[in-house]
Parts: C-alpha cells; structure tokens; sequence
C-alpha cells in the first residue's frame, strides 16, 4: 500500500495523493502513542498542494522539502514514514534512514554540469567525449543519452534529475524546476543561489539543444495535421531560451559547427561575454526561425486559400558575403530565403555554381531575369539578359540555332550578359557558346558573365570550363508558381502573387476587321510573353518565335516602340509587337506609328479610354489588333 502512496507523490497522481493524506492520518494516529517528538519525520509538503500541505503540517510537524523527495517506511519503526530521494524504496530500506536523508540531486556538490540534449546527433560523440575530458558531469535525455553511452560517455539522465518519469508520450521530459532553475539561476544573485541549495537543485554551466526536425518533416511529403503538431517542439526552444537569457552564466549551443569552439573556450577558462552574446543570439534565432516555419505551416493549415497574413516572419539564411552591392561602394550579401513555401520551388536561389568566379549582387539579379524568363517557354529556347532586360528570345526545336537567333538580335548589348538556356547543354552546344563569333564583326568571341541551364553533361561542361576561367556555369532546377513576391520600400514592405499567367490561360481577342492567321497569332502571343519580362514601358516586336527588337525602360511608350523598331529594321514588316500596357493614344502617336512601320498584328491589354481610337487605326492600315484583357507591367 505504502508503494502505491509513494508513486502518488512521485508522479502526482490527484486521486492518489488524496488516498494518501487519509491512509497518512490513519498511520499517524495509530503510533502517536509510540512516536517520540524528537524523531519525528520531516515531510515533503512541496509534493502536496497548498491548501493540503497548509491543513497537513500542524499535525506532522513538518517543514518544507525540496520536490524530488518522496516517502517510504521509516525503517525502525513500523507504520511511520520518512523521506528518501531519487534512491528506490528497497535502496532507502537498506541503506537508513542517514544515507537517504543524505542523498541529493545531482550538482549540488558544485560539480560542472552539461544538459545535451539534440535531435540532430551530429559530433555528438566528439561533444560528449571533450566534455567529459575537461571534467564535466553530463545530464542528458532519451536517445542522446543512449548515443553517449554507447560512445563511451557517462551520462545521468534527466529524470534522475528530476525523480519525475517522462511522460505524456515524451511531451514532458525537462519542463521542470530542477531543471530550468539550474539553467536560469543567477550566479551574482545570493538569493538564486539560496533558493537552488534551499530545493536541491544544482546549476548548469553549458546547454547544448537542437529542436524536432519540424521543417524537414513537414516539407518531407504528405504530412498529417497531427503528425506535423507532434513534431513541434516544445521542451527544446523553452531550454534554449532560458539558457540564451541567461547566457551570462550559462554556454548554449545550437549548432553542431560551434562544439569545437565551444570546447577551445571551456578549455581555456575563459571569460569572454562577447563569446557568450554571439550563441545567445544564434540560440534566439534558431528559435526564431523555428517558430516562424511553425507559424506558417499553422496559418496554411488554418486559413486555405488565404494568401496575406496579417503578420508573418520570413527566415533568411546568409549564403554568401558578396564582393559589393549594385557599385563597389555598397556592402552586400545573399541570403536564402527559408520558407516553407519555396522549399523545391527552384530558382537562382538554389542553383549550383559549377565554374567561374564568385556571383555578385548583380549577377544574382541578371541570372535570376534570364532564369525566370526561359521557364516560360516549354519548347527549346535561349535567353539573353543584359541589366535584367531579355535582349534576345528564340525558340527552335534545334537549340543550336535558337542560341545564334537569341544573340543576333541584339549582338552589342548580348556581349558580356546572361545566356540562359531550358534544356540540357551538350558537347555540342558548349561549343556553339566558346566559339560563337560576334555577329556585328564576325570575329570577335561572344563573352557571357553566366551560362544557366538545367543540367549539363560531363562533356559540356569540360569545354565551357575551358572557356574562361570567370565565366560563372550555374545549374538550375524550374522556377516555381504561386509563391509570394516580396519588394522592400523605404519603411515596408510590398506584398503579391507572382505574374504566372501565359498565353494559354488567357484569349486574345480579335478587336481589328481583318482576322489574324494562325502563324500571326502565334507570334503575338510569343511576343507578349517576352514583353512580360520586359521592363516597362515594354514593347517587343517578334516574328517566327525569335525576339527581333525590344525597347524597354522609357518613360513613354512611343519612345519603347521605336527603340525596338530600331534594333528589329526591316524585319519588322509583317511581324507582330506587343506591348505590356494599353496604348492611350494612337493617332499620330504609337498605335499608328507601328502600322506605319508595317507591323502585321499588335497585340496589348485594352481598357483606355481610347481603345476605339486603336482599332479605327488598325483598321485603317490593315492591320490585325488583338486584346489580352492583362496587363505585364514590371517596374
């Protein structure tokens, strides 16, 4: 029966407890007359609660004990209770009432102490191994405890610590007094300290924690609500904060890359605070980071087909330093941005660098434009980007002759941009790329800053490693739709879905008399695609799904359309040109001008207020006109 009390108090079983305190009165009253006063029991009313130990300890005459403490049968005399610690019942029968009075919670002889406890088990056997060199004591949980053990590491677990089981399926395993007092007590304050010895509890010196894999697990496949809410972590981030709080007394680790750090610093007794600040703050934002995978997977699962929160946190992760910004006299750096939602959506971001010198602010930003614009087309196509702009666009079931086509339309501002490619490049297409001559000399080789691409074979890239020694190869994979586009301004932040609409999801409607053929309307709707990735004012004049002139940038449209006239010459006649934004006038300005010009079909959004103004134009010189109903402005 006695068993069964002590388990009450030592899991904190309600109903128990109370059997307990009666069955306790019980006892009590039966040996009063056999009880001397001066050896009456101390009992642990901490264990009760208030109101139970306030009614209690006049009668026993106890005083407080530190939780942890628990009862069993005082072994010369019969049917009274005294206290034991984290020893079993039969250990404290045996061993008396002096050496279970005597014994206490692990670090209260001032021992140094470690608390590991980690998911990601990487180095562990090197952490574990170094502290025990430098004469740490281990306190650890579950399975890292067992990975310790198994590499030769003494470890005390943690509810030895505690006296207290996990439970609750491991949701509860550390969340206790014995615990994050010894984490969060501060050494400089007398009163922590008395409060530690007045309870048992012995102080931390080093906290080394990971957290659940959350992030890997939800973004592993198809994942429950319940399993994701299971892999949240909730013991981990409490440790980590609390030791990153009081980081002044207390070392905490969340990355396995710091344990030789950390082990030089131990080893040398020192004290420096800036050591302690710099894994404080890398303590908080791995929290940080954690919470904010958390918070999105929980809005998505919350509030479906909801795109803007009314809050949010995007985590960045640093990649690299960069040489410069946009000019030599500005910092940078490129971070990887974290979310859940871009996990496997492609990208610049996650491209493998194969060759050639390091990205720099603006390669980032020209190799993310010339990438984003090849995922368009679905047939082989070549991209040239020069300052974020595609200079030249074809597409040819023959990719060799899409790369020639795409450089021919604007050769000058093609030397020395971003060629970016939707398909595999072979051995031969590398070396169309090294050798390709200048079209505007026939001499001159073709300079690329960056070549992307999908994939490459191993011949491939040999030959355009041999091109130049800077010439930056990047591989990859499709960028994603649907995601979030993001765009500082002074104080805030813009906020929207990114532009995926092609051609496909939209109808180009015949506004003009004469009908365009199929082949017209083949190179409007090519057209409006390359103008979709053109900076505004954007117009493109296209023909047989290859760019032939673009202008782009201008503060008014007419001016566009004749730069790209100008790069297009006479093969404008017959062509299609298309524009990202309707024409607000048309006689005497651009809509005439283009017919003028002799341009077959025009292809723009509609919806001025002088829209019929275009069609009578068109119509006047035979021209097709055809409305999107959408709009590709790109500021």
């Amino acid at each position: 029966m006695l068993t069964t009390f002590q388990k009450a108090f030592k899991y904190g079983h309600p109903f128990l407890s109370y059997t307990f305190l009666s069955a306790l009165t019980f006892f009590r009253s039966r040996s009063k007359r056999r009880r001397r006063a001066d050896t009456a029991p101390a009992m642990p009313l901490n264990l009760l609660s208030p109101p139970a130990a306030a009614k209690l300890a006049p009668s026993l005459r106890a005083t407080p004990l530190r939780r942890g403490y628990s009862f069993v049968p005082a072994p010369h005399h019969p049917g009274r209770l005294s206290m034991a610690s984290s020893m079993s019942a039969a250990a404290a029968r045996s061993a008396g009432p002096a050496v279970a009075a005597a014994e206490t919670k692990q670090g209260v002889s001032g021992k140094k102490q470690v608390l590991i406890s980690l998911s990601d088990k990487t180095d562990l056997a090197y952490l574990g191994n170094g502290l025990q060199g430098l004469g740490y004591s281990i306190i650890s949980t579950g399975g890292t405890a067992s990975s310790l053990e198994s590499a030769g590491v003494n470890v005390t677990k943690v509810e030895e610590i505690t006296n207290f089981p996990e439970m609750l399926d491991g949701r509860v395993k550390t969340l206790h007094p014995s615990i994050h007092g010894g984490i969060l007590a501060r050494r400089d304050q007398e009163h922590h300290l008395k409060a530690l010895k007045e309870h048992g509890i012995g102080t931390f010196d080093v906290v080394v924690v990971n957290l659940y894999p959350f992030y890997d697990k939800v973004t592993s496949g198809a994942v429950s609500f319940e399993d994701g809410i299971e892999n949240i972590d909730i013991g981990g981030p409490t440790m980590i904060r609390a030791a990153a709080k009081n980081h002044k007394d207390v070392l905490v680790v969340v990355d396995h890359n710091d344990y030789p750090a950390l082990l030089e610093y131990l080893k040398g007794n020192q004290e420096d605070q800036q050591f302690r600040k710099k894994l404080a703050w890398k303590a908080f934002q791995h929290v940080a980071s954690y919470d904010s995978a958390v918070s999105e997977w929980l809005w998505k699962q919350s509030h479906k087909g909801d795109t803007f929160p009314p809050s949010f946190t995007v985590p960045l992760e640093l990649r690299s330093t960069l040489r410069y910004g946009e000019n030599p006299h500005q910092n940078a750096a490129f971070y990887a941005d974290k979310s859940l939602s871009l996990v496997g959506a492609g990208g610049i971001a996650t491209a493998i660098q194969h060759h050639g010198k390091e990205m720099s602010y603006n390669n980032y930003l020209d190799a993310d434009a010339a990438w984003n614009c090849v995922s368009e087309f679905d047939s082989p196509t070549c991209v040239v980007v020069k300052h974020t702009n595609p200079c030249g666009v074809a597409s040819r079931q023959d990719i060799l002759e899409a790369y020639r086509l795409a450089v021919r339309a604007d050769p000058v501002s093609a030397f020395g941009g971003i060629v970016a490619f939707n398909t595999t490049i072979d051995e031969d297409l590398a070396k169309e790329i090294r050798e390709f001559r200048s079209p505007v000399d026939g001499q001159t080789r073709m300079f690329y800053e960056i070549v992307v691409a999908p994939g490459y074979t191993e011949k491939g890239l040999e030959i355009l490693r041999g091109k130049s020694k800077t010439l930056r190869i990047l591989e990859a994979k499709r960028s994603g739709k649907g995601m979030l586009s993001l765009r500082q301004v002074a104080g805030g932040w813009l906020a929207q879905e990114s532009d995926d609409v092609t051609p496909e999801d939209i109808t180009f409607t015949t506004k003009s008399k004469r009908v365009p053929q199929e082949n017209e309307l083949s190179d409007a709707k090519f057209a409006w695609l390359c103008a979709k990735h053109v900076k505004s004012n954007a117009i493109v004049i296209a023909k047989n799904n290859c760019m032939l002139g673009m202008g782009s940038g201008q503060p008014n449209r007419r001016e566009s359309l004749r730069i790209a006239f100008k790069k297009a010459g006479e093969e404008a006649k017959g062509a299609a040109l298309a524009s990202d934004a309707f024409f607000p006038f048309a006689w005497n300005d651009a809509v005439e001008e283009a017919c003028q010009n002799g341009i077959g079909i025009i292809a723009q959004p509609g919806g001025s207020m002088r829209d019929d103004d275009s069609v009578d134009c068109c119509n006047k010189y035979g021209v097709s006109l055809v409305f999107t109903g959408v709009r590709h402005f790109r500021h």
